[in-house]
């Protein structure tokens, strides 16, 4: 009986531990799976994360000297409708030309050393001498909204395989240098055209196939100038209002997006034409037995005919017409001694609009308000850029004394023209770019 008893006891005792082992052994099992699945997860959601962060856009870290370090590299094929905007997301509207300038401590992203491309001296105001540097470190805010930073990577990507055209006068020149030294931070662009006289000009960014241009056709219509490389005039300008300079028009159906902007030039003496018949002048001498109908007439007549070619133009692209820029002569104006002096923005308190300017832009807004009426929902490509106001209030962005190399080098009294129409680069005018990439990546188009 004892030993029945014992071998039972040891048989049970048997059992329990074998119970015991396979429950711990189960219990590992589980363990290890748990940490397995965890694993997995948890790998999964870092990818997860990580393309979401990165696989939308290609960040570039660009330094105030011109260097960049790229992310990633760009894609390879970036689809012509990858910059349109979905059409149910609801974009924030904001008036991106109503706002003020702050102070910016990052300053610029290129400097006039690491600028790609070789800028008009008259405008690379640090090499030529000027003394100061603080109105490099201001940026545009608008009032109800905020604004990103242009970003050149995000720009190339964008516009992959496209064209852009900046046609006008050499306010068109200062604007297209200044976005393709913001984009040389990224690629250097090559030269690729030029015309016989070097006004109008091409550029290729190789490695996204995209194409810049520089048209030069100050009055947007057929005219016949007749003045030095200084700008002095021999005899009055021959301006036929009603026939479009073929010099853009020829090109303008192969665009993707263009920039058209005139102003200024109206304002010069001129013969005007229309149906080949000559019809008036501007600033002619009274011995001339011609009408003077006023620069007005003139650029309401050529405005009339460019609005409605761009408006009516089986284009493919977008088109937006850029209104005049105000100067900041005082004291005179260009060729009797006017100058620029201030070193810092200003507040719109602070300054007015010269008349001639107001009646140029007046004009502009006019013609622009006439063509949308008269297109209505037919012209959602052909756009306004008014940035009158915006730079209004930079007084001190000019190169002003510093269009030359040094001027006072040798006599600090040195009586020297002064430039305050057109911008240093860097300066006010890069910050255009900022409001324009706004507009044709996120499809803010202000009021």
């Amino acid at each position: 009986m004892y030993q029945i008893s014992s071998t039972s006891s040891h048989s049970s005792e048997r059992k329990k531990m074998k119970l015991k082992w396979e429950s711990i052994s189960t219990l590992h099992q589980n363990v290890f799976l748990i940490k397995l699945v965890s694993a997995i997860l948890i790998t999964a959601l870092s990818f997860r994360f990580f393309f979401f962060r990165f696989g939308q856009f290609s960040p570039v870290q660009v330094s105030v000297n011109g260097n960049s370090d790229p992310l990633i590299s760009p894609p390879s094929v970036i689809s012509d409708n990858d910059d349109l905007i979905p059409a149910d997301i609801v974009v924030e509207k904001c008036d991106l030309f109503t706002g003020k300038w702050i102070k910016d401590p990052l300053g610029p992203i290129y400097t006039n050393d690491s600028c790609g491309i070789v800028v008009d001296a008259h405008q690379n105001c640090i090499t030529n001498g000027r003394p100061d540097s603080g109105f490099l470190y201001w940026k545009w805010k608008p009032n109800d909204c905020s604004l990103p930073r242009f970003d050149p990577q995000k720009f190339l990507q964008l516009m992959r395989n496209k064209s852009w055209a900046f046609i006008g006068d050499s306010i068109s020149r200062n604007h297209v240098e200044s976005l393709l030294c913001m984009l040389s931070t990224v690629e250097k662009p090559v030269e690729v055209y030029h015309d016989e006289n070097y006004r109008s000009k091409r550029w290729l960014f190789r490695s996204h196939n995209l194409t810049v241009s520089n048209i030069w056709s100050p009055f947007l219509v057929e005219a016949a100038i007749f003045e030095d490389s200084n700008g002095v005039s021999s005899a009055a300008v021959q301006l036929h209002l009603d026939r479009l300079d073929k010099t853009w028009t020829d090109l303008f159906p192969s665009l993707d997006y263009a920039i058209i902007s005139s102003g200024e030039w109206f304002l010069k003496t001129a013969v005007y034409h229309e149906n080949a018949s000559l019809v008036g002048c501007h600033g002619c001498p009274e011995s001339s037995n011609m009408t003077d109908l006023g620069f007005d007439y003139a650029y309401n007549t050529s405005l009339r005919h460019v609005m409605n070619f761009a408006a009516r133009s089986n284009t493919k692209g977008m088109i937006f017409f850029r209104t005049s820029i105000p100067d900041h002569f005082e004291n005179g104006e260009w060729h009797n001694g006017g100058n620029c002096k201030k070193s810092e923005p200003v507040s719109e308190e602070e300054v007015e609009m010269k008349v001639l300017n107001k009646i140029l832009r007046d004009v502009e807004i006019s013609q622009f308000e006439r063509v949308v009426m008269e297109m209505g929902q037919e012209m959602g490509n052909f756009k306004l850029l008014d940035f009158a106001r915006m730079l209004l209030t930079r007084p001190d962005g000019h190169p002003g004394a510093y269009r030359e190399f040094r001027p006072f080098d040798k006599d600090k009294n040195a009586k020297v023209q002064n430039d305050c129409l057109h911008w240093c680069l860097p300066g006010p005018i890069d910050y255009l770019n900022d409001v324009i990439l706004e507009i044709v990546a996120n499809g803010r188009i202000g009021k």
